[in-house]
């Protein structure tokens, strides 16, 4: 009898995958510890962090770190991103534009917007955050779409010591999922599933999070070297036990999971460091700042207690009746014997001298300067400037921090946008139809499939040509003094004559020198008025 061949991925290599998993969660254990202590930090719950439980001292907590990271968070989201596929070679035009026109649907419909809240939440505030772009077989009721989740920082783990998530040997993503949902979805798994095994941290829930009834579904994903080409390969498990792995399938064994071999994570690092592909964030630089601002309040608040509410020394033979003493509703209070000058002395407390309040406001402006929260950044300022066009110049002078993220940003969305459109190259086999919404509000209904992006092979060589883009990134959203300075501008254009026909000449040199949005449009549109006013003019002249 022939022996029943195992599977390339079977229990012995599962078990291998979790040894690794164990050596890859030790080695991220600090930066762990690190996130969850900063979530404390940002809901205000950073006593807990700075001393023992049990203190029953006063314990202010201010929310400057939280407003520095919430104007953060606003500027992130007035400069969302939209993209703008571009080909690389004369013949992809036509593909170039009609994925132009899908992408920003896809990214609609996987509510990416919602995600890139989220994650750039997580990356102001423990310095990393972290997208997933998967192709969910499930949706559509089964034709499949590209999903597109943010990705829990302490549920991803990956090699220790590389710089980029491409380079980790392996990566794992852990997942607590019910067994009742387990079991109705893989029945074998019945009488196997046990109490959780704990893989990572968790946060400092203000709730009782119940694990019970749950198990760690482990993703493991893993390249091999197949062919001259780096193929990704992915494996479920739970426990030992293998619930799918593209090596024990045929259609995926020599293909792999992904056509574009790259782990399907993208990190979007705020502060970088060298040797992880994790940075830190606005709690990592200002939370010393933030904590000696609490303690000096807690100081300045103490002092006050001790001076609003008088307190005395009471001589052990002065006889007098502390309960009614200590008694404001008593007019009288009765004592033995005779009442000396110093049987009662209030205590003289000091009061805090101005240096201290001067201290605790120069570390509140420390802690507005290294997180670039000046008062001019959030709309405000001391110097009487109303004009929208100077508050926007001085914004955008004084928001250097925060155009760097966001071009960090952009470069992670530019990556996201590229693993999109390899899924959609990879798994839009059949054609499906999208509604774009075009300049005016106008709509168009268009089907795309990916024909017309899979490979060609060139009769000469042999070789196969497959349609590449890139992708550029403008921002799809403004703040509200950038649109109020840009109408300012238009105004001061219509005061200076620009849009009389008679000065195109001079309106179109001056504007030629400056830079600002849609500024070819509006160069276009004056020299077109002057072509109109020129030809009635001449039309006019052949009249006579």
């Amino acid at each position: 009898m022939n022996e029943m061949k195992s599977p390339p991925v079977g229990a012995r290599e599962v078990r291998q995958a979790r040894a690794t998993l164990n050596r890859y969660r030790e080695g991220k254990a600090n930066l762990e510890r690190r996130v969850v202590e900063n979530a404390q930090w940002y809901k205000l719950r950073h006593w807990e962090c700075m001393r023992g439980h049990g203190s029953n001292q006063v314990e202010p907590s201010s929310g400057w770190l939280f407003n520095a990271i919430a104007s953060k968070h606003a500027d992130v989201m007035d400069n969302f991103p939209s993209p703008n596929v571009l080909p690389r070679e004369e013949d992809d035009r036509a593909e170039a534009k009609l994925l132009g026109q899908i992408l920003p649907v896809v990214l609609e419909q996987s509510e990416f917007e919602q995600v890139y809240d989220e994650v750039n939440d997580s990356k102001l505030k423990y310095g990393t955050g972290i997208y997933g772009v998967f192709w969910d077989a499930g949706s559509l009721n089964g034709l499949g779409d590209v999903t597109i989740r943010k990705v829990d920082i302490l549920n991803l783990f990956w090699e220790s010591g590389i710089g980029d998530i491409q380079n980790s040997a392996n990566v794992f993503h852990v997942e607590l999922q019910s067994n009742q949902s387990l079991v109705a979805r893989y029945p074998f798994l019945k009488d196997k599933l046990g109490t959780p095994e704990e893989l990572g941290s968790r946060y400092l829930y203000d709730d009782r999070v119940d694990t019970s009834g749950k198990t760690a579904v482990v993703d493991w994903y893993y390249k091999r070297e197949q062919g001259g080409r780096q193929v990704l390969h992915y494996c479920k498990f739970v426990n030992d036990t293998v619930l799918f792995a593209t090596e024990n399938q045929q259609e995926y064994a020599q293909r792999g999971w992904y056509d574009h071999g790259l782990y399907p994570f993208v990190f979007d690092p705020l502060f970088r460091t060298e040797g992880t592909p994790c940075g830190f964030g606005y709690i990592d630089v200002a939370k010393s700042a933030q904590e000696y601002i609490d303690r000096g309040n807690q100081a300045i608040l103490m002092n006050l207690l001790v001076n609003a509410r008088p307190r005395h020394f009471i001589r052990s033979d002065g006889s007098v009746n502390e309960a009614e003493y200590g008694d404001l509703s008593r007019d009288f209070v009765h004592v033995e014997g005779g009442l000396g000058q110093d049987s009662i002395l209030p205590i003289q407390s000091t009061g805090l001298s101005p240096v201290y309040l001067s201290v605790l406001n120069s570390k509140v402006d420390e802690l507005k300067e290294v997180t670039g929260n000046r008062d001019i950044s959030t709309g405000g300022t001391s110097s009487g400037v109303t004009a929208a066009s100077a508050i926007a110049a001085m914004q955008e002078a004084g928001s250097k921090l925060s155009r760097d993220s966001n071009r960090a940003a952009y470069r992670a969305f530019r990556k996201i946008c590229l693993m999109v459109i390899e899924l959609i190259r990879q798994f839009y086999g059949l054609p499906r139809c999208f509604r774009i919404v075009g300049a005016g509000g106008t709509e168009e209904f268009v089907r795309y499939s990916s024909q017309g992006i899979q490979g060609t092979e060139d009769a000469l060589t042999g070789l196969t040509r497959v349609p590449l883009f890139d992708i550029s990134v403008s921002a799809q959203k403004q703040s509200a003094y950038s649109r109020m300075s840009q109408n300012e501008m238009a105004l001061q254009f219509y005061s200076a004559g620009f849009f009389d026909p008679r000065n195109a000449q001079q309106a179109l040199a001056c504007m030629d020198m400056m830079d600002f949005d849609r500024k070819d449009m509006i160069m276009q549109r004056i020299a077109r008025n002057a072509h109109c006013l020129l030809y009635t003019s001449d039309a006019a002249d052949e009249g006579r």
